[in-house]
């Protein structure tokens, strides 16, 4: 029987970036600072009105994305701070010391999700403190799904792991591999697949691995056509993750971010295997320079076994 939900669930959101701020949000929009540059972009989930007057808030952009279609449009330039449309960051904390190249995209994006690096310090977290074996043996086996650009892979090979980063898109796994060289990372396994497929045959192979990483997107299109669309399969697809985890012992993250999607169901998907004591379900989000927080996903962290101990991260604020 799944056990009772806890009577607070947390919202974690990162403070250690000092190349990224949130500016503000509101009325479908959000400006934030990626180094030296400020964007606009479309964000559904600024339901209210931004704190700051929006003509400002737009003068000071040096690009703001204009949606042409349903998921495409075009980076419109303003100023001298518009020059070029790729550039670089640094995420730097007392775990973990990252670079990243960033490129406007036709999609919105830029090639980083900001909000995840408190995820990324879960994992350093966890990693740095395994205990599973001799760090001889190449460290803990760490599979990255749905892995973009690479955050969460750069985080878990910077931590000591032996990294199996998979992405559909041949071009983002490659724009991960840049990423790992501006990290000075070397040594993951870059694999062009299927999640799905790949797992499925890792499952045949009797491969396992000690931790499972997964942010899978609302909607995609896998490498050979193959159609992904999370409600449909994420639970067919958490059944299969769990096959390819060391029974014992393993940590496994999700996070997604699809309108509509709940910490609960989260919960309710793991509950059947998981006990309270064992995962932790909720909100992702940024805070704003004017203390407003913008979700931003939804995320299930689980650690099982005594070979992991699950840091604390100071992130967190607690919701009623």
């Amino acid at each position: 029987m799944l056990e009772s939900p806890p009577a607070v669930l947390p919202l974690r959101y990162p403070q250690q970036w000092k190349d990224y701020a949130l500016l503000d949000s509101g009325n479908g929009l959000k400006w934030e600072r990626f180094g030296e540059r400020i964007l606009q972009r479309p964000e559904p989930q600024a339901l209210w009105a931004p704190v700051e007057s929006q003509a400002a808030l737009r003068k000071r952009a040096h690009w703001r994305f204009e949606a042409g279609g349903s998921r495409s449009g075009q980076w419109l330039g303003n100023g001298p701070g518009a020059a070029g449309d790729r550039w670089s960051l640094s995420y730097q904390s007392p775990a973990l010391k990252l670079r990243f190249q960033l490129a406007m995209t036709a999609f919105k994006h830029v090639g980083l999700f900001p909000e995840q690096a408190d995820n990324w310090e879960f994992i350093a977290g966890i990693l740095k403190n395994w205990t599973g074996g001799p760090r001889e043996t190449g460290g803990p086996r760490v599979l990255n799904l749905f892995a973009y650009t690479g955050g969460a892979s750069l985080a878990a090979a910077a931590s000591g792991a032996k990294v199996y980063h998979l992405d559909s898109v041949r071009q983002v796994v490659d724009w991960a591999r840049r990423n790992a060289d501006l990290s000075g990372l070397d040594g993951l396994h870059w694999v062009v697949e299927d999640a799905r497929k790949f797992v499925q045959r890792e499952i045949k192979r009797g491969h396992l691995y000690d931790a499972v990483l997964m942010d899978p997107p609302a909607y995609g299109i896998g490498s050979s056509g193959e159609r992904w669309k999370l409600e449909d399969q994420l639970q067919d697809l958490l059944e299969e993750v769990r096959q390819i985890l060391v029974p014992e012992r393993h940590a496994l993250l999700v996070n997604a971010y699809s309108l509509g999607l709940s910490p609960l169901i989260l919960r309710s998907l793991l509950g059947r295997w998981y006990k309270n004591e064992e995962m932790e379900c909720g909100e992702t989000a940024l805070e704003d320079r004017h203390g407003r927080f913008l979700p931003l996903g939804v995320y299930a962290r689980v650690v099982r076994g005594q070979a992991w101990r699950n840091l604390e991260v100071s992130n967190t604020m607690r919701l009623l």
